[in-house]
């Protein structure tokens, strides 16, 4: 029971995630529209897809292997949204906002993985 209420909270943390990253990436420019915004949303859309497998497998092996998939799609949000601080994209409460999140998410992950290899 535990298992699925840590896999609810770490779901619903991402949709909040995903709510913040729609909502952000509409201020980019324009010429930012099919480069670096399409990568932050195939990141955090193939995020989504990972922890949804993660979620739904019950055999421990894909469920790691899809954790640790999701674990590099965090990774690159968090470059995305470093270039989108360095190019002046976001202001700093943004980027702080927005690494907050991500490093929930992962603590979340990390400690997910933990559980899974424990088992």
């Amino acid at each position: 029971m535990s298992e699925n209420n840590n896999n609810l909270k770490i779901y619903q943390k991402y949709l909040e995630l995903i709510y913040y990253v729609n909502n952000i990436v509409r201020k980019y420019p324009k010429s930012e529209h099919f480069a670096l915004v399409q990568e932050i949303k195939l990141s955090t859309y193939e995020g989504l897809r990972n922890l949804l497998y993660a979620i739904k497998s019950f055999n421990k092996r894909d469920k790691l292997k899809y954790l640790n998939k999701f674990d590099i799609n965090l990774d690159l949000l968090k470059i995305h949204v470093r270039l989108s601080y360095k190019f002046k994209y976001i202001s700093m409460q943004n980027y702080q906002s927005w690494s907050t999140l991500i490093t929930d998410i992962c603590n979340m992950l990390g400690g997910w993985i933990l559980a899974c290899q424990k088992k």
